[in-house]
Order: structure tokens, then C-alpha cells, then sequence
């Protein structure tokens, strides 16, 4: 890790400051519920000189084109340029059309499952869409995400590839499927068309974080939901905002679909428990990601946040810090800001737990079997590679430690 990029994270950074008047748009567009207030925000924006086509790049990386579409169809319709207000409702369709299949199959593993009793939980795409969108066609997703017990995992791996579902090994050149579930506690399928995917888990793991959250009690806090006149058990909303908060911070909140599910479900299910929350999140080690999920939805969205999470947030600079870091990457123009340096040290930042930080800097990562491939008989020589791996790569100094523990605190 550079000197500079370690001495640039000491400084505060002010987040989004002069922004694009496209970016600010899409940030009034990306709701569900739009106020007075915002509403002539997007007024005067619509004024400006919009460069059309930036937006539009951006929305599509982001992955909010059906929000930004409603809510411009909406509000001021008449604002937009014919061709582009065309091209958002062609892809909002679409995209409907697309989500109405993937539930479809959804429901219909559903009653796969419980043919053959055994029991899951639907989360995520479809379930989040009605959940916290309230509108199935207003949420980009692309896979279908169901967990199960871990004493029937195999089972019902094994029962939808007896239907014509075939296991996809992401990193084949790595592991072979077996390992590769063992390492990421899930298997990705695919159905017989290729065309939806099916994300089988049996823990809710942060990959590259080392922290699960343990499942088991989650089985007796769920909720029903609506799904095409079915009723389908899913996570409480409590359960549900940690595992996106979760989620977002495996993927460094690198697209603004993620704090966008955030601030809906925290829209639509006011009454939600923030002392179970936070409890929850604490004995999983798992506060910081927590607190940065929901700032984040707060500063760009708006979302309105209890006295005794802003206090949290308040009290503890490196929230605030991954805060606005996050915010900076969103919507940097020109080269990907997510460079290795930076990764790492977000990886290590959001941590707060001494074990975590242990486990992060031992336990061998799959970038660690792709540096050196080693036979079986030796994988544990990997414990010794990835601390000298990432030394080597970091170039730490004991000058460097200080700093970089000074920025975990």
C-alpha cells in the first residue's frame, strides 16, 4: 500500500462536493417517494443543459434505469428529450417482462421444494423487489437467491440439477465445484436455458470479509410476502438490512442499485427494530458495515435515520470516512477508482473486530490459490503465502502499521 494512499485516507474527504448536475438528478430520480421538495429539484435540474447521454451511461452502471424512468415519467415528462424518455421506457418494460419470468421460476422452485420438504428462503431479487419496492418492475436484478438449511443443502443442489439446472464453477481454473461451494457456502446454477440463474446458499457470508451471519435464527423471525398471489415466507426486515449492508460491502457499494434497496426497505418498514439491529450486528462483528449501508442510503438518498444511529454513525470518524471514500468511487468519471491499494485497505478498515483483522491477514483467499497453485497435500503452506503476499505487495513499514491502525480505529 502506496504512502499516499495511506496518508490521503487520514484526510477527511468532503463527499461529492460540485457535482454534475446529471449526477444529482439521478440521485433525486432513484426513489420510489418523491417529496415537493425534490420534485423541484428535478425541476430546476431538467432546466440545465443535461448531457443526456452521460446520464443515461451512468444509470445503466448504477443499475437504477426503471427508477430513473418513473420517476421522470412522473414528474416532468414533457423536460426530456422524446428519444431518451423512448429508450428508458423500451428498457423499463423489458426489464419488467424479464422480472415477471424470473419470479415465475421462482415460485416454481418454490413448489419444487416444498414437493420434496424441504424447506428455504427466497431473498433478495424478486422477494426485495415487492418487499421494500413495492413495485416487482422497479428493481434491477438477475438471479434468483434461495437458502436452505445446511443439512439439506446437497439435497436440493442435487434436486435441481435432477430438473435440468447445471452447477457453474466460477473459478474453475482455481476449484472444482465442490470446493468452490465449500469456500463460498453456496453454488450457482444455471436452468436448462441458461437464462436464470439460481443462487443456493446455506450462510450468509461476506466473501473476502471472513464474517457469516448465523442463519438459523433467522428461520423463526420470518415474514410473509405477496409474490403473484402467493404468500412466501421471507427474511424479517431486520434480517434483511443486514444482509444487504452486508452484501453492499462485499461489492465496496460499487453500484448505487445497492443503497438504493437500503433506503427503500427502510422507507417502507419505518417500525423496523433498530435495537435488534444493532444488536445483531454487533455480536457478528458486523457494526461498521452496518452503519456505513445506512449512512450511505442517509447523505445520498435522503433516508431519515433514528437519533440513536446518527449518534453511531457520529461518534465513530472511520463510518464516516468509508462514508464519504464510498461516495467518492460511485461516481468517479475516467479510470476505475477501485485500485488493489484502496481495496485492501477498505477491506481492513471496515473490520472491527482484532480477530477479523487476524483471520483477513491468515486465512488464504482464493486470490491466494490463483497466485501460486498448489496441490492439495500442500494448501497449508497457503497460510504462510498470503501474509508474505500481502506484505510484499503493501510494502509495510512499521511507520505504515501505525498509520493504518490509527485509520482502523
Amino acid at each position: 500500500m502506496s504512502q499516499k494512499v495511506v496518508d490521503n485516507e487520514i484526510k477527511a474527504k468532503a463527499p461529492l462536493n460540485d457535482i454534475r448536475p446529471e449526477v444529482e438528478l439521478l440521485l433525486c430520480c432513484v426513489r420510489t417517494s418523491i417529496d415537493s421538495e425534490t420534485s423541484e429539484r428535478i425541476k430546476t435540474l431538467l432546466q440545465k443543459d443535461i448531457d443526456w447521454a452521460y446520464l443515461l451511461e451512468t444509470a445503466t452502471k448504477q443499475g437504477v434505469r426503471p427508477l430513473l424512468y418513473r420517476s421522470l415519467n412522473t414528474t416532468f415528462p414533457e423536460a426530456v428529450p422524446q428519444a431518451i424518455l423512448g429508450q428508458l421506457r423500451d428498457y423499463f418494460h423489458a426489464n419488467a417482462l424479464r422480472n415477471l419470468v424470473l419470479t415465475k421460476e421462482l415460485l416454481n422452485l418454490l413448489k419444487l421444494f416444498e414437493a420434496n420438504e424441504i424447506p428455504v428462503i427466497p431473498f433478495k431479487g424478486p422477494v426485495l423487489a415487492v418487499s421494500a419496492y413495492g413495485n416487482l418492475a422497479l428493481r434491477e436484478f438477475s438471479d434468483l437467491d434461495i437458502l436452505v438449511h445446511k443439512q439439506d443443502f446437497l439435497k436440493a443442489k442435487d434436486l435441481l440439477i435432477s430438473q435440468g439446472h447445471r452447477q457453474i464453477c466460477s473459478y474453475q481454473e482455481i476449484y472444482s465445484s465442490e470446493e468452490e461451494v465449500e469456500y463460498f457456502q453456496q453454488a450457482h446454477l444455471s436452468g436448462k436455458d441458461g437464462k436464470v440463474g439460481v443462487d443456493l446458499h446455506y450462510e450468509i457470508t461476506t466473501i473476502n470479509f471472513f464474517l457469516s451471519l448465523d442463519p438459523e435464527p433467522m428461520w423463526d423471525r420470518l415474514q410473509p410476502v405477496s409474490l403473484a398471489d402467493m404468500q412466501v415466507l421471507t427474511f424479517s426486515p431486520e434480517d434483511t438490512l443486514l444482509i444487504l449492508c452486508l452484501n453492499g460491502t462485499k461489492e465496496y457499494w460499487r453500484s448505487l442499485e445497492r443503497i438504493c434497496s437500503v433506503a427503500e426497505l427502510l422507507r417502507t418498514h419505518q417500525g423496523i427494530n433498530w435495537e435488534i439491529v444493532i444488536k445483531q450486528a454487533k455480536t457478528n462483528g458486523c457494526e461498521r458495515m452496518l452503519l456505513i449501508g445506512v449512512s450511505l442510503a442517509h447523505e445520498l438518498l435522503g433516508t431519515s435515520l433514528p437519533e440513536i444511529v446518527l449518534q453511531k454513525i457520529q461518534v465513530q470518524p472511520v463510518v464516516k470516512s468509508l462514508t464519504s471514500q464510498v461516495q467518492q468511487w460511485l461516481f468517479c468519471e475516467g479510470e476505475n477508482p477501485l485500485i488493489d491499494t484502496q481495496i485492501k485497505l477498505f477491506q481492513f478498515r471496515v473490520r472491527e473486530r482484532l480477530q477479523d483483522l487476524f483471520l483477513y491477514f491468515t486465512h488464504p483467499q482464493w486470490i491466494d490459490q490463483e497466485f501460486l497453485h498448489l496441490p492439495p497435500f500442500l494448501s497449508f503452506l497457503y497460510y504462510v503465502i498470503r501474509p508474505i503476499r500481502l506484505i510484499g505487495q503493501s510494502g509495510l513499514s512499521p511507520g505504515k502499521v501505525v498509520r493504518l491502525l490509527k485509520l482502523w480505529k
